[in-house]
């Protein structure tokens, strides 16, 4: 049985702090090829079937306050993502938390975005078969950052609704997390060109579906409902899933149209970068008052107070 994270986390061996001096490397770490760098020293070769094909998967936690949100759940589907691809890595669960652990500590920051990445590699003879390739892992730390600024968490993100289709799950499994973007990138300028902040695009049925890097939410009377064709099963969507069964809402994952959001007394969006973030404004109408409601604010408060929580976090080990 693997033990928990928390249990991972204190094990791990002490950091050298030869390879990285913190103080000088505010721009985050990375750990590439078997050693720590500065974030301007990472590079990834131009033949990596990553950078050529897309192909890679990846998996992103962040710190906050000097602890891990929920990494066991991050690494998790970070390996899942790896078997389904028919990858491998030559380091295991508790050597990739090690690892995390310290471009985190390297780093300095106590609140940090953390990201582990899987790509194909690429093949020493040059070939077209993928399982020549040679997979590379790479993780970084950064700054924390927020699809959200303060402004727009205090009176609420103006989104629009693109008509742009996400890519099928057909085509694309999207429970395996992957930078196939461009149709996020599309439905990103068609909301810029509206005026709006961010995106939402639809599914192959003209339901909604998801925004660049978050999930979206619904509350209509008191009960929660969540898009579920077609979408990546965020963590941080997970969480609010696990916050209203602790406090008794109702909360399903659903098809959802365009007019049925407009028409919810709240909507909010879910991301490991921000967390839980309001929505007032779809398109050219308010969301009911136009105000962050009851319910959004009651799980944004929860949200954070369990980033305290050991059940729920792990404690960076710093140097």
């Amino acid at each position: 049985m693997t033990p928990p994270m928390t249990q991972l986390i204190a094990a791990l061996p002490p950091l050298d702090e030869h390879h990285v001096d913190r103080r000088r490397h505010p721009h985050g770490v990375a750990f590439m090829d078997g050693q720590y760098l500065p974030m301007s020293e990472a590079k990834i070769s131009v033949l990596d079937w990553g950078f050529l094909h897309s192909d890679a998967t990846y998996d992103t936690v962040h710190v906050w306050n000097g602890r891990f949100f929920r990494l066991d759940l991050h690494l998790e589907r970070f390996f899942r993502g790896i078997e389904r691809l028919r990858m491998k890595l030559p380091y295991d669960r508790e050597k990739i938390a090690s690892i995390l652990n310290n471009c985190v500590a390297l780093s300095g920051h106590r609140s940090a975005y953390v990201e582990m990445i899987c790509t194909r590699g690429s093949s020493p003879t040059f070939s077209r078969d993928p399982r020549q390739a040679e997979n590379r892992f790479i993780a970084f730390a950064v700054p924390f950052g927020s699809v959200a600024n303060k402004e727009q968490l205090e009176r609420g993100l103006h989104v629009a609704i693109s008509e742009t289709v996400r890519i099928p799950p057909k085509s694309v499994d999207p429970a395996i997390k992957n930078y196939h973007w461009l149709d996020l990138v599309k439905g990103l300028y068609d909301a810029y060109d509206r005026g709006a902040e961010t995106a939402l695009i639809v599914d192959t049925n003209g339901h909604i579906a998801e925004g660049p890097g978050f999930n979206v939410f619904v509350v209509k009377e008191g009960s929660l409902r969540t898009p579920a064709y077609g979408v990546l099963p965020g963590i941080t969507r997970r969480t609010v899933f696990d916050l209203c069964a602790n406090i008794g809402l109702s909360a399903t994952a659903a098809d959802i149209g365009g007019a049925e959001i407009k028409g919810a007394d709240e909507v909010f969006i879910t991301s490991t970068a921000g967390g839980i973030m309001p929505v007032t404004r779809i398109d050219d109408a308010a969301i009911a008052n136009g105000r962050v409601g009851p319910v959004t604010r009651r799980l944004m408060d929860l949200y954070w107070q369990k980033h305290d929580d050991p059940a729920w976090s792990t404690a960076v080990s710093y140097p």
